[in-house]
């Protein structure tokens, strides 16, 4: 039995896009994601996540803060911009950095971000949160 929800023979229909840039990070988060059932497409900064949600419809996003091209910041601005413009339903987008303090909190939220995960990633959060988006999507 999987002790950390027993969720692997079931995989959500959560769509989840994961923008990190770093290679390890995004095998540590895709593993995570797997033992807990999910699964991600991948992007490496904010440019392919704006790529990316024009081709598919995402659930949830979870966005590095610091990445090339265009940070998570910047990205989630821009996409809340767009989900303004066209009324559409929003994104839940997830805060994902080392930076931990209550100012890099606070700038995400303010950004447009729906919750913020502290990397090392701690699996228990992880699953709480995706949980919480799931049964969000559910009703």
């Amino acid at each position: 039995m999987n002790t950390l929800g027993d969720r692997t023979s079931n995989l959500s229909s959560l769509a989840i896009l994961l923008a990190e840039d770093n290679p390890v990070n995004q095998k540590v988060a895709i593993r995570v994601l797997k033992l807990l059932g999910y699964q991600a497409d991948v992007v490496n900064n904010g440019q392919e996540v704006i790529k990316a949600i024009a081709e598919k419809v995402y659930d949830l996003i979870l966005m590095d803060m610091q990445m090339p091209i265009m940070d998570g910041i910047e990205a989630t601005r821009y996409i809340r911009n767009q989900e303004a413009e066209s009324q559409s339903h929003p994104i839940a987008i997830i805060a994902m950095t080392a930076n931990s303090s209550e100012d890099d909190q606070l700038l995400c939220r303010n950004a447009g971000m729906n919750d913020y995960i502290s990397k090392p990633i701690q699996i228990e959060k992880i699953k709480h949160i995706l949980h919480h988006y799931e049964m969000q999507k559910d009703q």
